[in-house]
């Protein structure tokens, strides 16, 4: 049965906090594996990307000029005022491009190429995934699945014409060069439904077999997509690790939790889990 998720927020797990935590005795559960063989879904939240100095939708810098972020990402507020929404995003994108992949991004760069079949699902819209890089290689395209899409695509409110702007922009509200109606971030807002071809990604991916190590890190796991996703990877046979400071809906399920921020935990796990003594 094909299935349609509704986003609440543009990214769910923006609302993930970071922290240290005592107990690194969880690290020792993850078994080495033999890396030719592994089936892997990571599955990454704003924590990850908070530990870089991209702020979360509700933590302590996550306000902007005193406006609530979640009001902002709307279909509404759009319409309503797209010049103070452009401004917004426009300032986010210049504070991602400052900000650079962390140990956990390039940890998780360094599975993907270690693993047999590898597919990392982020809620996260910022570009430091693909950035990221172990001893000079990077997470391939078809690797990665953008659940909440990707802050520096413009695309068109109306039509399907798009394009990229990571590098410079300009000031003025974008419009359509085929259809002339204003143009949006290619992000996922409050309300909106996940696009069906990502969706369509993850679950040809579970659809082809369960996975030997589900990794979910940085991400309040709030949305229940999330929880079936892990869970299905998972199946009766893998092992379900959980990486975050606090306790989620996920926590009852996971077979391992390390309480560390995802900086600090994922180089360590990795290392662990690709070992072959």
């Amino acid at each position: 049965m094909k299935r349609v998720w509704r986003a609440e927020v543009e990214v769910a797990t923006l609302t993930a906090q970071t922290g240290q935590h005592s107990g690194t005795g969880d690290l020792e559960i993850a078994a080495p594996y033999q890396s030719y063989n592994m089936r892997v879904l990571v599955l990454t939240g704003a924590g990850v990307s908070a530990e870089s100095g991209i702020p979360t939708f509700r933590g302590k810098d996550g306000y902007w000029r005193n406006l609530d972020p979640a009001k902002l990402a709307t279909p509404t507020a759009f319409q309503k005022d797209p010049k103070l929404v452009w401004e917004w995003y426009r300032e986010r994108r210049q504070r991602i491009r400052d900000a650079q992949p962390n140990p956990a991004h390039q940890a998780i760069v360094k599975l993907a190429l270690e693993s047999r079949e590898f597919l990392l699902v982020s809620q996260n819209v910022d570009d430091l995934h693909t950035r990221a890089e172990w001893e000079g290689c990077r997470l391939p395209k078809e690797k990665m699945v953008q659940i909440h899409g990707d802050i520096f695509v413009t695309r068109c409110s109306q039509c399907h014409f798009s394009f990229s702007e990571r590098e410079e922009e300009t000031k003025a509200i974008p419009k359509c060069l085929e259809c002339h109606a204003l143009m949006r971030p290619g992000v996922v807002w409050f309300g909106e439904q996940l696009d069906s071809r990502e969706i369509g990604r993850v679950e040809n991916y579970l659809d082809r077999g369960s996975c030997d190590f589900v990794i979910v890190t940085g991400t309040t796991a709030t949305f229940g997509y999330i929880i079936d996703w892990a869970l299905r990877a998972r199946d009766n046979v893998g092992r379900l690790i959980e990486v975050n400071p606090n306790e989620t809906p996920l926590s009852s399920f996971a077979t391992e939790t390390i309480r560390q921020p995802a900086a600090v935990a994922l180089p360590k796990l990795v290392a662990r889990i690709l070992c072959n003594g």
